[in-house]
């Protein structure tokens, strides 16, 4: 249990709704006192100093005292430390043993001692100190004048979200978060049964039938539903936690590749249509866009503003009005898209279902991608730090033969042009593919552009990465694996032959267990953990190395036609190395509660 330490004449607020006891010094004890009372509370454990006067909504304290995600939190007349702030709140009583023991005073000089406390966005809310009759009734006057639970509610959904989450789902998932919240089920659970009922949903679509298709497309959407609830019930009760982080980071994708999954087995079901390379495909689609996306936010993550003629026209764009929701619509985020794959499931066939999310996903990543090169074209001050250029080389995946590349290419490469990194791993990408679709997969011949491509990759990330297009180089590469793999296993098993029916769907495990491996990087640089560590990436081959061994597997096994076993087996290996490491880190003290409030972009 934490401990609330109540400083001041009075009782102070009802702490132990929120989990905390009471341990009020006497009326008039300044800071030694309260180092004695620090002393007597175990160093491990959450303390609040509260001024025993606050007056305020219940929600504006829940939110100083019990939000996980922050060690210092501050607002008027509460103080709440925890982990290393609590060291640095020890050490500031101690400073100034003679001092007040006011909480907000302690705030300033924690702050000034470089552990600034997260003042949480108050809004309406009230949080506040009175220091005389007229001043309580104002505060008490404000208080009964904004309703602390609708403000809850209202901030249970997120600021920024598409047009499907905002006007179709969270006007009552909000109430279904609610409700979870007053029965004591967590985030975690309802995320859980989110993914249950997606992994349902794709059974039923695997079915082949009708009635499956449209009870596939009903349990999607409430899946999302679900999806919304659990973010929401973590932002209402202010349930967050590190493995929650994982599970919103990674299920999300493992529920709409799982469908595509389902969508590909109940074509087969349903009269024989062979449409894994249409679901393998979609799959990498999607992936590429994120990683875009991902990829151009890290590499100006420190650019607080964009001067940019591009971003002075997408503000005044915004400035309309309705063209706010027009562009949410048009990027296909999560919502829409699951939306359009729902109803799509129920009313079509899996065929149409995969090539309508192609076309709608290719737009919305032409739409998307053409607005992020205008913009770094256009960037006149563009701020790029060492951290940023190291997140997006992190992206790039690259493995030993490109750190060796890299590293003996570096100085030739320092004054190298600033288009050099993108336009090397485009021309590797490009010698890649076009070696596999227009000489054909499965040779030995095949393999001098894949060793062309892992040269490359290091050549591409020899220099620090910060020059205005050096993020598409991640994106270049996970396409330049992803389609691999696809053309591999399209091209390299003639249609009809033993094997064939089982190729695509093995490529479609390998492209997910690596796609995983991605989605985990990618999580654990935005929550300010860095990528995994050079050994995991390395034993996994990296990007370059899988796509050389992928190629050698293709030209060995292809007299016998057991490229499905190869692919099978590289799945495995990759997946239970990556899912393992994964889970280790996201259970562990290290890892951070990343949680993504601006909405999914793509």
């Amino acid at each position: 249990m934490s401990t609330a330490i109540v400083v001041g004449p009075g009782p102070g607020p009802d702490t132990a709704q929120f989990g905390f006891s009471s341990l009020p010094l006497p009326p008039g004890s300044g800071r030694s006192e309260l180092a004695a009372a620090l002393a007597d509370v175990p160093p491990g454990e959450r303390v609040a100093v509260i001024d025993a006067r606050f007056t305020g909504h219940p929600h504006a304290l829940r939110l100083a005292l019990i939000d996980p995600r922050f060690d210092a939190v501050h607002v008027p007349g509460v103080l709440t430390v925890d982990g290393p702030a609590r060291a640095a709140l020890d050490a500031a009583v101690r400073a100034a043993p003679g001092g007040l023991a006011d909480p907000d005073v302690l705030a300033a000089e924690l702050a000034s001692a470089g552990v600034a406390p997260v003042e949480p966005e108050l809004g309406e809310l009230v949080a506040a100190v009175p220091r005389n009759g007229a001043e309580q009734a104002a505060a008490e006057a404000a208080i009964a004048a904004v309703d602390d639970e609708a403000v809850r509610l209202r901030r249970a959904v997120k600021s920024r979200d598409g047009f499907f989450t905002t006007f179709c789902v969270s006007p009552y998932s909000r109430y279904i978060a609610r409700w979870c919240a007053r029965r004591g089920l967590t985030p975690n659970q309802v995320t859980t049964a989110s993914l249950a009922v997606a992994v349902i949903a794709a059974l039923c679509a695997a079915t082949g039938t009708r009635i499956g298709f449209v009870a596939a497309g009903v349990l999607l959407l409430a899946s999302f539903v679900l999806d919304c609830t659990d973010g929401q019930l973590a932002r209402y009760a202010l349930k967050y936690s590190k493995l929650g982080a994982w599970l919103d980071a990674t299920f999300d994708r493992a529920k709409e590749y799982v469908f595509y999954a389902g969508l590909a087995v109940g074509a087969i079901s349903a009269g024989g249509d062979r449409v894994w390379a249409l679901a393998l495909g979609a799959m990498i689609l999607q992936t590429c866009r994120h990683v875009v996306d991902f990829s151009y936010n890290e590499a100006y993550a420190d650019s607080a503003t964009n001067d940019s003629p591009t971003a002075g026209i997408s503000d005044r764009l915004d400035a309309a009005g309705w063209t706010v929701w027009a562009r949410r619509i048009v990027v296909l985020p999560i919502g829409e898209r699951w939306a359009l794959i729902a109803v799509l499931t129920a009313c079509t066939t899996p065929r149409i279902t995969l090539v309508v999310l192609l076309i709608a996903c290719g737009l919305a990543a032409c739409y998307t991608t053409a607005g992020r090169l205008l913009r770094s074209v256009a960037r006149r001050r563009a701020r790029r730090s060492e951290a940023a250029a190291r997140a997006v080389r992190e992206l790039a995946d690259n493995g030993p033969i490109a750190d060796a590349v890299a590293r003996v290419l570096r100085g030739a490469l320092a004054d190298a042009p600033v288009l050099a990194a993108p336009l090397i791993a485009l021309f590797a990408v490009a010698v890649q593919l076009g070696a596999l679709l227009f000489g054909g997969a499965g040779h030995w011949w095949s393999l001098a552009p894949a060793v062309l491509y892992a040269l490359c990759a290091g050549a591409a990330t020899a220099r620090p990465l910060r020059g205005p297009l050096d993020w598409l180089v991640p994106p270049f590469f996970r396409a330049g694996e992803y389609l691999t793999v696809l053309l591999l296993a399209a091209l390299a098993v003639p249609s009809g032959a033993s094997g064939s029916d089982r190729v695509l769907p093995a490529a479609f495990g390998l492209v997910a267990a690596v796609a995983y491996h991605h989605y985990d990087t990618v999580y654990r640089i935005r929550g300010g953990a860095g990528a995994p560590s050079a050994a995991l990436r390395r034993g996994v081959g990296g990007q370059e190395g899988r796509v050389v061994l992928l190629t050698v597997l293709a030209a060995a096994v292809r007299p016998a036609g057991s490229l499905e076993l190869a692919f099978t087996l590289v799945a495995a290996v990759v997946a239970a190395v990556v899912v393992t490491e994964s889970i280790r880190f996201w259970i562990s003290a290290e890892a951070p509660a990343v949680h993504d409030e601006a909405g999914e972009a793509a």
